[in-house]
């Protein structure tokens, strides 16, 4: 019988940014807090060779770098990694315009040209997904979709709204 979400090791069971993130307008704030939410309720995430789990993730920006701070459950320390967010600005870059398109889209076009753009921003965070899976790989283990989920809320981190 398989263990239950809440009962399994390989998860995040907490989330949380820390004050070099700096806080956002009431946009913003929503768009994080839903990011966390998505990310805890469904996501396997463990670290390599360990036992451990299940784990908290604090999150911090520091120089232009994030940095994933893994605790224990019960908030110690285990690892910190940080990666360059340099290979990130194009595709953030881009992310940021086809939203942007896509927003102002949804007052105006057609719902096929809607359609499209929303395909078109898909694949962007696909791809930012794909990246971070890369860069964290052999660092932490984690699905697509908890890549996809954790690089949805580096895009939570940077927009502008």
């Amino acid at each position: 019988m398989e263990p239950s979400d809440s009962q399994r090791s390989d998860r995040l069971t907490n989330v949380t940014l820390d004050e070099s993130i700096g806080r956002g307008n009431a946009d913003q704030e929503h768009e994080r807090a839903i990011a966390i939410y998505d990310l805890i309720e469904e996501n396997s995430f463990a670290l390599p060779g360990q036992f451990g789990g299940p784990y908290q993730l604090h999150i911090a920006l520091h120089e232009s770098k994030l940095a994933l701070n893994v605790r224990d459950e019960a908030g110690a320390p285990i690892v910190v990694h940080i990666l360059s967010l340099t290979p990130f600005r194009r595709i953030l870059k881009d992310y940021f315009m086809i939203c942007e398109s896509y927003y102002a889209a949804i007052r105006t076009a057609s719902p096929a040209q809607i359609e499209a753009i929303d395909m078109g921003r898909r694949g962007l965070h696909n791809e930012g997904a794909q990246l971070l899976a890369e860069r964290l790989r052999g660092k932490i283990d984690c699905d697509f979709d908890t890549a996809r989920r954790i690089f949805t809320l580096v895009t939570a981190l940077h927009w502008k709204g």
